[in-house]
């Protein structure tokens, strides 16, 4: 069975505003058919972030939704970099490339560490989802 780690986001989006309904998925492993439930939520493995429930979809929709965020996305899927070189990437400042990088970490689309500079520490940016699936609805059975 396929494990996902689950980010949590902010704890008021979690309690009451979505119905706690299983969603399945399949996947076909050496020829046997293995049905994964899915909470709502956004989870990662192997490069593949999964979105399960309206919430959760609306808010990756959203922050896919800023060109500028798209194309952060896209110059880390080749490379990390800091937000300095963030700033480059984009054309923007680094106070508004920090912005836009914190929304992106939010919903677990890319991941930041602090590293060593050569004058304090500096903060590193890089993903490693290359594809996003968006779960509209369960699958009902297997035969569907």
């Amino acid at each position: 069975m396929l494990r996902y780690k689950q980010f949590v986001l902010h704890e008021p989006l979690l309690s009451g505003c979505l119905p706690l309904t299983n969603v399945g998925c399949t996947r076909k492993m050496s020829g046997e058919i293995v049905q994964e439930q899915f909470k709502p939520g956004i989870y990662e493995r192997d490069g593949v972030l999964v979105v399960v429930g309206e919430e959760y979809i609306y808010r990756v929709a959203n922050a896919l939704a800023s060109p500028t965020r798209v194309r952060i996305l896209h110059e880390l899927v080749e490379r990390e970099a800091d937000i300095g070189e963030v700033a480059e990437m984009i054309g923007q400042s680094k106070a508004n490339a920090s912005t836009q990088v914190k929304r992106l970490e939010e919903l677990g689309l890319v991941r930041t560490e602090y590293r060593p500079g050569t004058r304090g520490v500096r903060k590193v940016v890089k993903t490693a989802v290359r594809e996003i699936r968006l779960i509209i609805a369960p699958k009902k059975s297997l035969n569907d």
